[in-house]
């Protein structure tokens, strides 16, 4: 049995053109096989009605602020409601079973959706940055129910564009009407419903439906519900969108990944294990470069031979001393060109989880855009498995920081505010660059830019986009694509030596895309300097001058320091009061009081003055506390912000990561000694920046033979 109806643009042909397309999947919908109690809401969600504020009918409203003052208790309490509403649990036990990697069955009289971050299809992506004109959607189904297709809008409304009835369990399958498309009235769907399947599908139903790419300019998904009827399981097996192969911008395709590894040897087999054992991965991949730049060596981790003899000649194991990921990265790109077999290189942590379906889908993507595109992918936070940090992020030239894409927040938690339930998400956010934790690069890209900047670590993967980008090269972070990473939140590169890397190279990359310099450039090397200093962190300040001092050595001086520099800014860090560190709270005298936060809520323009008074107090402060005999309060990692050590002249001060704490003291002399020298040398800097800029732009430290000469160096070229 088989009946058809289609859906098209206005004056385009259909029929014998659709049924003979040829169609390749590009995202299969996929659903985990372990952790499910921490990550099923990015894959499935119980299907509920749409909770939409007025805001996304109406956005004058965000005009408006809220009368807080004018609520009343009724007002409050149904405010509370509404969002306690929201909050409601996605995903219950009792709606549908993961049967396998690519199937599901639906519960008796359970109604679910895929309005999900892993499992709806980002149409407006592929309608930006491709040529596609249509997808179809299709899948194979068993028992009783309803697949529901629906698309959204950019504004995060949506609509119902077909209902498919399915009961295979009397054998009659019928497919309910189309909803008519409301981009033209012309517009309708191709539908197929197959009889039952081949053989070993007994039971089975195949469904077909074509999409065409309209209405998703600004933003939009398509994906589908499943329903089971009452009385009556509903199985859904190897659902996937495709698009039609004869669209696609380049031959068929292969990659390289590089993986890069210091000393997370575990972390970094569990990631070959993945890729391993995913065959439809293993089919596009040429090799693993992994770069084991440690003394805890991958190689030596039980279980590493029997992945190597799965990957066989798609491994292939690089050692190298330890230069930073950015030396590491490099070296697999570097390896790729040389081999010149692969299209791309997929950049990958060592310490991530990942999705091995995100990255067929980058890889999938990137053979259809109409020109060579970087890649990326989002970070999911390895704790909390269903908050994502981010989804691309734009690049701030005056602040030279990145801020979230499209005016979004950080830290996005799916199992709170589903996609279905997050309209804003819905609009699609275009990146000026994409972070290494995950990142498919065109060969065609580093042929023509080089590899990454010699920056050991920090700025280089934003570097290599705004260079990308100058020359032409878009950015995109696609969504359905992600890892799972370890979050910042015990991480703090001001209380590391990192602290030097990261102002360092985030200097060099202004100098590098702003061959003028701005005013605000100044400030902020100012607000870094006090940022730190008014947290008594004065190894930060030191490190942070040795940064700016080296720039002005100019480029070769940072790529010739690259292998002995790590060691040279440990030592620059010794002797501080910050970073003397003990594990065991015994070894110090105990504070004298604990810590309070004392903070009345206040407007944004009162904490600046709060701000500014607490630096003009800390600048005049004759304030010392080198001689204390304890310290004056325990300050938690937490709540180690300027404004806590206001009126403190020593702290115990716990470390991100909760493993160690330091007794940090006020030393008013000193402060005042570095906020001078930062001023000087941030004037030397500003003076000559045009010239800097000009010769950093010049430089070839990034190129491919520089790199060569730097692995030849190190003895580990072949």
């Amino acid at each position: 049995m088989k009946t058809m109806h289609t859906m098209t643009q206005p004056g385009t042909t259909t029929g014998a053109t659709t049924k003979t397309q040829n169609w390749e999947a590009v995202n299969r919908v996929v659903f985990p096989l372990s952790d499910q109690d921490l990550v099923l809401p990015l894959y499935a969600i119980e299907w509920t009605r749409p909770h939409l504020t007025d805001d996304v009918f109406d956005v004058r409203l965000d005009m408006e602020k809220l009368p807080f003052d004018a609520m009343n208790n009724k007002a409050a309490r149904k405010l509370l409601n509404e969002s306690l509403e929201h909050h409601a649990d996605t995903v219950g036990n009792n709606l549908f079973t993961v049967d396998a990697r690519h199937a599901m069955t639906v519960h008796a009289g359970k109604h679910v959706s895929l309005c999900t971050f892993f499992n709806a299809f980002p149409a407006s992506y592929w309608k930006r940055w491709t040529n596609v004109s249509a997808v179809r959607f299709s899948a194979k189904v068993q028992g009783k129910g309803e697949i529901i297709l629906y698309k959204s809008s950019g504004r995060g409304l949506f609509s119902a564009l077909d209902t498919i009835s399915i009961d295979t369990v009397s054998g009659d399958a019928m497919g309910g009407d189309a909803i008519t498309d409301d981009t033209s009235p012309a517009d309708t769907a191709t539908k197929e419903k197959h009889g039952h399947g081949a053989p070993g599908d007994a039971g089975f139903e195949s469904i077909e439906v074509v999409l065409p790419m309209t209405g998703l300019i600004d933003g939009g998904y398509f994906w589908f519900d499943a329903k089971a009827a009452n009385d009556s399981a509903f199985r859904i097996e190897d659902a996937q969108w495709s698009v039609p192969n004869g669209e696609k911008s380049v031959a068929p395709t292969t990659l390289s990944i590089a993986i890069t590894t210091f000393n997370r040897a575990q972390y970094c087999l569990r990631q070959l294990r993945t890729i391993a054992h995913e065959t439809a991965l293993i089919k596009r991949l040429d090799t693993i470069y992994c770069t084991d730049q440690g003394t805890d060596l991958v190689r030596d981790q039980p279980g590493f031979a029997q992945t190597a003899k799965e990957l066989g000649s798609r491994l292939t194991y690089l050692r190298q001393s330890n230069m930073g990921g950015s030396a590491g990265f490099s070296r697999g790109m570097y390896e790729t060109l040389k081999a010149g077999t692969s299209s791309y290189t997929l950049l990958l942590d060592d310490d991530a989880i990942s999705e091995p379906e995100a990255i067929l889908r980058a890889l999938q993507f990137a053979d259809y855009t109409k020109h060579p595109t970087i890649v990326g992918g989002g970070m999911l936070n390895l704790d909390n498995r269903t908050v994502l940090y981010t989804q691309g992020e734009r690049y701030i030239p005056t602040a030279v920081w990145m801020k979230p894409s499209q005016g979004l927040h950080y830290n996005h938690d799916f199992a709170r505010f589903p996609l279905r339930d997050s309209p804003e998400l819905h609009r699609r956010a275009d990146t000026d660059c994409n972070a290494w934790w995950m990142c498919l690069v065109p060969t065609a890209i580093m042929r023509e830019i080089g590899l990454a900047m010699p920056f050991f670590i920090k700025f280089d993967d934003i570097d290599y986009a705004l260079r990308a980008a100058e020359h032409g090269y878009p950015s995109v972070s696609l969504p359905g694509v992600a890892v799972w990473h370890q979050a910042w939140h015990d991480k703090n590169p001001t209380r590391t030596w990192e602290e030097y890397f990261l102002q360092r190279n985030r200097w060099i990359c202004a100098l590098l895309h702003s061959p003028k310099p701005d005013a605000h450039f100044a400030y902020e090397m100012l607000y870094t300097d006090v940022n730190v200093g008014l947290r008594l962190v004065y190894s930060a300040l030191t490190l942070q001058h040795m940064g700016l001092r080296d720039i002005l050595r100019g480029p070769q001086y940072i790529l010739d320091s690259m292998p002995g520099k790590m060691a040279e800014v440990q030592q620059a860090r010794r002797g501080f009061a910050d970073t003397t560190l003990v594990a065991d709270l015994d070894e110090l005298p105990a504070p004298a009081r604990e810590f309070t936060m004392r903070v009345t809520p206040a407007t944004p323009k009162a904490v600046r003055n709060s701000g500014l008074k607490a630096i003009a107090r800390g600048l005049l402060s004759r304030g010392d506390g080198t001689k204390d005999e304890r310290p004056e309060v325990a300050i938690p990692a937490d709540q180690a912000i300027w404004k806590s050590f206001v009126g403190v002249n020593s702290a115990l001060v716990t470390s991100p990561d909760g493993n160690t704490a330091a007794w940090c003291r006020r030393d008013s002399k000193l402060f005042r000694k570095q906020i001078r020298e930062g001023l000087r040398i941030s004037r030397a800097l500003m003076k000559r920046w045009e010239r800097l800029s000009e010769e950093y732009r010049a430089s070839d430290i990034c190129s491919v033979e520089a790199w060569g000469k730097v692995f030849k160096e190190q003895g580990i070229d072949e």
